[in-house]
């Protein structure tokens, strides 16, 4: 799991400043968790995305975004409660999932939205 900074995102997620549009800029499917440090919610959901991660290693990518060192990502995003869960396909538009969510409902959206099998 790798941690995103802004310049970061705009290289592997999407380019906010060059394109006005949603463009996915990676090649991969992708789960970008906005979380804190003080959340505990967001500590439940970390095991998880950890056990994802290696179940879906080359298949989907599992980003952290931290809301309080990168601010600007979390406004652009209007994360207003963590964690905020962005579930973001090759193709078509990223969907947002907010609270921690269990294991089968992240499968679940691997499925359904990232349409990985």
């Amino acid at each position: 799991m790798e941690h995103l900074t802004k310049d970061t995102f705009k290289e592997k997620v999407f380019n906010f400043e060059q394109n006005k549009e949603w463009k996915f800029e990676g090649t991969i499917p992708c789960i970008i968790d906005f979380y804190a440090d003080w959340c505990g919610p967001c500590k439940m959901v970390a095991p998880v995305l950890e056990e994802l991660s290696k179940e879906y290693d080359g298949k989907v990518n599992i980003y952290k975004i931290d809301t309080e060192a990168q601010q600007e990502l979390a406004s652009m995003f209007g994360i207003r409660s963590i964690p905020s869960i962005l579930f973001v396909p090759t193709e078509g538009q990223p969907q947002m999932s907010m609270g921690a969510l269990p294991k089968e409902s992240f499968e679940k959206a691997i499925i359904d939205v990232l349409k990985v099998s």
